[in-house]
């Protein structure tokens, strides 16, 4: 009877409870992360697979102060918030007080903004184990291939000033110039009575910030100026690049969008299910110097991993575009006997695949936006004689020979300058130089042209590369680089919101970059792996 009058107790209670509308439900977090899902991925493994002891020195706090959040909960907040394109951490504490997903994964918590945006900027040893860790998980999983790898870099900004970029000697002009302009300012304001209206006080007022802001503007030059030394380029000719005044460690790189100051994000994929095998951030624009320190990575970092004592000795086939082709590359990759597959920029126009592809389709960029440049008289107009080594213009004036140089290629090319005063006073000017005023003072320069002399010469490193690009084998396997790592750079920079970085400095640059690079490869895990429920 007891029994009897319990549950009709419970049917009771239960009856008031549909009838109330604003009833209050219990919701189990757990629940929330459903399997199959990236979040419940993210979990699992954290909670499961992965070691996070290397996090723990820097968030004990036994001693004195308030307890330090568990990585575990930042590392789930971040991941998640960065697979649904969230980079702002001010939006991950919002998402933390109101989204019921990242309820679930910070355990009813809500970390500081500044908490979240420190975890990502301190942390990039650990952010860079943790990566070789998920990396071994797809491994145990299944998901490494080891058949073919591609590589490919994707240019992006960083939180640097292009404005505060130039060589030394451009630095050195702008302090110059900052000061003068200062001591230009203090001449005005000292001139001046005293303000007699409320207009000239506020005028006054206004001058004054101005030559604060640009004192300390200098002064900043000046700083930068002594503590550094001017950064060298790894080009044959050793060429000073451009400093930064922001972020030294990023450089100014040209893209299909423009000039940007930032990092290049280099990835290398494995074909089987797109898995990223290593990431890093360059602070350079040219590639060819990433590759032979990529390789290198991903050959010790399967070693450290037990995956292979030399991966490359099993096969395994490397691809690259055209960016990372260079003869050293190409001498890297014969020595090391590793099958690499890396074209050089006239590949497709040694395709008779591709001879009729701009009568089709048009030149590539065409409706980029114009660069100012105008067409001018073409170097093949001039008289150049390859045993003399002498050069006529077009208006019958012989140029001044300025020295040979070799090229990346191998091929020699000589240079030939118009003697200032002919230029100067050369009818021909304006159609045959892009900035004829560049004549009309002492400093300027003439009209400048370059010619290739053929000479034979032995086969090198870029023509066995060449033979081997062209084959219908080289045709076959690096057809399919782009299928590899395009949708890789597709699902980071359109899905996951990716456009630029939001640090300073190439080894938190490089810990930012391997967190989304994460991100992508635990989604591969997520569709493709097997991870408890």
């Amino acid at each position: 009877m007891a029994e009897m009058d319990v549950d009709a107790l419970h049917q009771h209670f239960r009856s008031i409870l549909q009838s109330v509308p604003d009833a209050m439900v219990v919701i189990n977090y757990q629940e929330q992360l459903q399997p199959g899902t990236f979040e419940h991925a993210v979990h699992y493994l954290i909670e499961h697979k992965l070691d996070l002891s290397v996090f723990h020195p820097k968030y004990r706090n036994e001693d004195t102060g308030r307890l330090a959040y568990d990585p575990a909960i930042l590392l789930k907040i971040i991941l998640f918030a960065y697979s649904k394109g969230i980079t702002s951490s001010r939006e991950m504490q919002w998402c933390c007080e109101t989204n019921i997903i990242f309820k679930a994964l910070s355990c009813d918590t809500v970390p500081h903004f500044t908490t979240l945006a420190k975890f990502v900027s301190s942390h990039s040893d650990e952010i860079e184990e943790l990566f070789e860790q998920v990396l071994l998980v797809c491994h145990d999983q299944g998901l490494l291939g080891n058949e073919l790898f591609a590589i490919d870099g994707c240019k992006m900004p960083s939180n640097a000033a292009k404005e505060w970029s130039g060589t030394f000697k451009e630095l050195e002009e702008k302090r110059t110039k900052l000061r003068r302009l200062v001591r230009h300012h203090l001449k005005a304001h000292y001139e001046r009575d005293e303000a007699e209206t409320e207009a000239e006080l506020d005028r006054d007022i206004r001058r004054a910030k101005t030559i604060l802001s640009l004192d300390e503007a200098a002064k900043k030059v000046d700083r930068f100026l002594k503590t550094n030394r001017p950064r060298m380029g790894r080009g044959k000719r050793n060429k000073e690049v451009k400093s930064n005044l922001t972020d030294n460690e990023s450089a100014k790189m040209t893209t299909s969008k423009g000039t940007i100051q930032g990092y290049n994000g280099v990835a290398t994929v494995d074909k089987k299910h797109q898995v990223i095998i290593d990431a890093q951030a360059f602070g350079e624009g040219q590639e060819h110097h990433t590759l032979q320190p990529v390789l290198e990575s991903v050959e010790a970092r399967f070693r450290k991993l037990g995956i292979a004592d030399n991966i490359y000795q099993q096969g395994t086939v490397v691809t690259a575009d055209t960016g990372f082709a260079n003869e050293a590359n190409m001498k890297y990759l014969h020595e090391r006997q590793i099958n690499g597959y890396v074209p050089d920029n006239k590949f497709r126009s040694r395709d008779p695949k591709f001879q009729n592809q701009k009568d089709k389709y048009g030149k590539r960029h065409q409706n980029q936006p114009t660069t100012g440049r105008k067409d001018i008289i073409p170097a093949r107009e001039f008289q150049f004689d390859p045993v003399n080594l002498t050069c006529i213009c077009p208006a019958g004036n012989a140029i001044s020979y300025q020295g040979k140089r070799k090229a990346e290629n191998g091929k020699i090319r000589v240079h030939f300058e118009g003697r200032l005063l002919q230029c100067r006073h050369c009818t021909k000017k304006r159609q045959c130089m892009q900035n004829p005023n560049a004549a009309n003072h002492r400093k300027g320069k003439g009209r400048q042209v370059s010619f290739t002399i053929e000479h034979k010469r032995l086969p090198n490193y870029t023509d066995w590369m060449k033979h081997r690009v062209d084959s219908p084998q080289g045709k076959e396997i690096y057809s399919h680089r782009m299928s590899v790592v395009e949708p890789v750079f597709g699902n980071i920079g359109t899905n996951k919101g990716l456009n630029r970085f939001s640090l300073r400095g190439k080894k938190k640059v490089q810990g930012q970059w391997q967190l989304y690079c994460l991100v992508h490869n635990i989604e591969k895990l997520a569709n493709y792996g097997q991870l408890a429920a």
